[in-house]
């Protein structure tokens, strides 16, 4: 029997009239009562036939509840047994599309075995991914039979959906190639699997993956088709958000390519620190993605932001007010991004070896806000940019009169010199740095009032200082001074040029001059977190015509040989050049590790050019 409507013949038709002379209970269910029972369920249950239908509950007592979950798993045009564990009956149910035939069947005194076939079914039922099966033999191929999996996938119930085609979970969003690969595999009768947007009764989308296969019976032919869905939402989303997060990449790494490969020969060719922010500022503006850019720094006197360069942006220049995120960049040395409703502002530090010369900022429309990746792309950037900066300040140190003189003091025995003039009361006196090949940077002092060698042994208690003796003479010595920190160093990269050093007592006194176009109070701000008891004793602004003495001293010393300027400056700061002489010159060619004969060489060829320099022509 399929169908209840084929069971059911109230007009007393063949069907009904089979079923009567049927010793076993026979019923009927449709739309989940009682539509029809022969006259030995009638009998055995007690039913009336004026009086179906009737519900199935009352009437089966506690093993209805076994009977409708068999009923709802049953495939349509299937017939399963059904164990009811009683001493009489068994049940064995017929399903069609639109109801089931119910029969009774008598049990013997032995219970029957258990049914492979029902287990496999179970099994079936309680997978965790979705189950369907179709019959391509009825038309337009019917799912008829769904699993409790798929019930809660789809939002569809068993009613919902048997005896419709599989297609009615597609939607608009749903791919036509995925769906024709699917109908691909079922003309061919091979198996299939796709990935594709599918549609739940709610009309939520969801990421299905979808396995059909063929089954075949005894002879190879295709009886049924078995689906498999498996709702891969999470997963698919996190792929395609990893393929837009990559694709966006590839555009943002395509289109600052040339964004960076420019301003970086902007940084490099630039021969003044205007030219280099106006260029950049330009580069930035002809981009697709931005509407321009601008660079300003702090004053100093009215503590707000003045712009120095600009491109793109309007001629009076963007309100810089105290909510401004360029503000926030220069307070927190952090990116900072905000927008006006029109436009957003991403504004980057110009900062290099604690200095602060700066903020650039990016403006670019508000609907295209700057995300993470290529905020670290323009971060780096401004980085470049402000090691830019940095170099033409620093040159400019050595090319200008007009400076800031600072003298400053301070007791830090991170200092080398504070800490030698504490530990021996020796007075040290900075002379000039002296690049060691190899070695990096050196400081040569005079320390009087302490022998070279306690001065040598408070120097092995300093950890990454060492000291040598290079000249002792009457109580004076000429040290060489080895610091891993390089103070001396650490200021000239930050534009910073050492005057004097004159330190004892356990105090240091430092003269400096810097460029007045730099950022005095970051320079002043960064020696005072580099060092604890730091103090400003003053600033002087200076200010001289002419050629200055130490472009003079700078010139000739790009004239010597490393090995020549060493030998003239140790020569002078010895007394070399002083009657009676302190130090001879074998002593000081002991020095450099080289002959007598060579160090005279050397000294008399930084003679020749010293002289060049005061008399020749150039």
């Amino acid at each position: 029997m399929d169908s209840v409507s084929e069971t059911h013949d109230p007009g007393g038709g063949t069907a009904a009239t089979a079923l009567e002379w049927f010793v076993d209970p026979v019923l009927a269910v449709t739309d989940g009562v009682i539509t029809f029972a022969n006259e030995a369920a009638r009998t055995e249950f007690d039913l009336q036939e004026d009086a179906l239908p009737r519900e199935p509950g009352p009437v089966f007592d506690s093993h209805w509840e076994r009977i409708e979950t068999a009923l709802t798993e049953t495939t349509v045009g299937t017939a399963r047994h059904v164990s009811l564990e009683t001493a009489e009956y068994d049940v064995r149910i017929h399903r069609g599309e639109t109801g089931a035939t119910i029969a009774f069947e008598r049990l013997g005194e032995q219970e029957p075995p258990a049914s492979d076939r029902t287990v496999k079914d179970r099994a079936i039922n309680e997978a965790p991914v979705g189950i369907t099966i179709s019959d391509p033999d009825r038309d337009d191929n019917p799912l008829v039979y769904v699993n409790e999996a798929y019930e809660e996938i789809t939002g569809y119930s068993y009613e919902d959906v048997v005896g419709r085609n599989c297609r009615l979970l597609q939607g608009e969003e749903s791919d036509p190639e995925a769906i024709a690969e699917m109908r691909r595999g079922i003309g061919e009768e091979r198996p299939v699997t796709v990935e594709l947007v599918n549609y739940r009764k709610d009309g939520t989308a969801f990421w299905n993956e979808v396995t059909i296969a063929p089954v075949r019976n005894g002879d190879g032919e295709t009886t049924h088709y078995v689906g498999f869905q498996n709702d891969v939402t999470p997963r698919k989303e996190a792929e395609l958000e990893l393929e837009r997060r990559t694709e966006e990449l590839e555009y943002i790494l395509e289109r600052v390519q040339g964004l960076i490969q420019d301003v970086t020969d902007v940084v490099a060719g630039s021969t003044s620190r205007s030219e280099l922010e106006a260029a950049v500022c330009e580069r930035i503006a002809t981009e697709e993605a931005y509407d321009g850019a601008w660079i300003g720094e702090r004053d100093p006197a009215t503590e707000r932001i003045e712009v120095r360069e600009r491109a793109g942006v309007p001629v009076d220049g963007p309100s810089i007010g105290d909510d401004h995120p360029a503000v926030e960049a220069l307070d927190t040395h952090a990116v900072a991004v905000d927008g006006d409703g029109d436009t957003t502002h991403a504004s980057f530090p110009l900062r290099y070896n604690g200095i602060d010369y700066g903020v650039l900022t990016v403006c670019t429309d508000r609907d295209r806000p700057i995300d993470d990746r290529e905020s670290v792309i323009l971060s780096a950037l401004a980085r470049a940019v402000a090691s830019g900066v940095n170099a033409r300040e620093t040159s400019r140190t050595l090319a200008t009169d007009a400076v800031v003189a600072v003298d400053i003091e301070l007791t830090d025995p991170a200092f080398a010199a504070v800490a030698l003039s504490a530990a021996t009361d020796a007075r040290l006196e900075y002379r000039r740095s002296v690049h060691r090949t190899g070695d990096g940077t050196a400081s040569l002092f005079t320390a009087e009032g302490a022998s070279g060698e306690e001065l040598r042994a408070a120097a092995a208690d300093l950890s990454g200082v060492s000291l040598e003796v290079l000249v002792e003479h009457e109580g004076s010595c000429l040290i060489e001074l080895t610091d891993e920190d390089d103070p001396v160093g650490w200021l000239s990269d930050r534009g910073v040029r050492t005057q004097t050093i004159e330190s004892e007592d356990g105090s240091a006194r430092l003269s400096l001059e810097i460029p007045r176009s730099a950022n005095v109070r970051s320079v002043i701000e960064a020696i005072e977190d580099r060092y604890a008891g730091t103090d400003v004793v003053s600033f002087r602004q200076r200010e001289s015509e002419g050629r200055s003495r130490h472009e003079f001293a700078s010139r000739l010393e790009a004239s010597l040989t490393d090995r020549q300027f060493t030998a003239l400056q140790r020569a002078y700061l010895a007394g070399y050049f002083e009657w009676p002489r302190p130090t001879t010159g074998e002593e000081l060619a002991q020095t450099m590790d080289v002959s007598r004969p060579t160090f005279h060489e050397h000294l008399r060829g930084a003679e020749a050019k010293l002289c060049r320099a005061f008399f020749g022509d150039d």
